[in-house]
């Protein structure tokens, strides 16, 4: 579903959404350039026009085909996927909530803490394996986040980072179905990831989710409910060209923390 800590920490990065903001119709789709109003003679103002798309500027050869898969999310969202949180925020008390979360926050350190050391991040993977270890004991298999009052925040990296921080390009622009903005390589480190899950087990939990498959559905559920992030709550005709410049920007900040 919506791609996990990835969007979330875009939606973050570029909107602070109310609550109000939920229930916002999402606005008609339409290509940003047909929205521009330029005077021509004023050569001042379509400087500045043009230098602001340019610098929106990304590899995006696909770009009709992304458009498409970002206007099928937008609609799925508002239509499906939120209608589905607001139900499952109706029927379960906070500190399930909040169990619920820390539980698969608790799994998602196993990819970290692999592509911290992958990365040469000694210190990082140090935290990290503090954090699984006081988590699945004193946080009771995870359901209670003791490691962050601890001083020990969850340090997010993916194999997508890891092959960035050794000099792989991002490659072209990606909008994926139900996950949204990616690139062909954070989509390869993605696919690893979800390897490093399957083959270093250490807490069961790919063994208990698949005897368990109700908690794929919760997993989905439970990371929309962690990501503020709203489809039209930027309010612009450019929010394509915002949401891919700012992962773009984002992820090589991420490669180089």
């Amino acid at each position: 579903m919506i791609s996990n800590k990835h969007l979330a920490a875009l939606a973050l990065a570029c909107v602070t959404v109310s609550a109000t903001a939920q229930d916002r119709e999402i606005p008609e789709y339409r290509d940003p350039l047909e929205s521009l109003s330029i005077d021509r003679n004023d050569n001042t103002e379509f400087q500045f026009e043009r230098s602001s798309l340019r610098a929106l500027d990304v590899h995006d050869p696909i770009e009709g085909f992304n458009r498409y898969v970002y206007r099928f999310n937008a609609e799925f969202d508002e239509r499906v996927y939120i209608p589905v949180v607001r139900g499952y925020v109706t029927v379960t008390p906070r500190f399930v909530r909040s169990g619920v979360s820390n539980f698969f926050r608790n799994i998602n350190d196993v990819p970290n803490l692999a592509n911290s050391l992958a990365q040469g991040k000694v210190e990082k993977g140090m935290r990290t394996t503090a954090r699984l270890l006081f988590n699945s004991t004193l946080g009771v298999l995870g359901l209670f986040d003791v490691a962050e009052k601890m001083g020990l925040p969850q340090e997010s990296e993916d194999f997508g980072q890891t092959m960035g921080f050794y000099g792989s390009p991002a490659g072209p622009y990606l909008v994926l179905p139900f996950i949204g903005p990616s690139t062909l390589r954070d989509t390869t480190g993605r696919v690893v990831d979800w390897g490093i899950h399957s083959g270093l087990d250490p807490l069961h939990a790919s063994e208990f989710m698949n005897d368990n498959t109700w908690t794929y559905p919760l997993y989905a559920i439970d990371l929309r409910y962690r990501t503020p992030f709203r489809y039209g709550a930027l309010d612009t005709p450019f929010e394509y060209d915002q949401i891919r410049y700012l992962y773009i920007k984002l992820r090589d900040l991420q490669i180089q923390q």
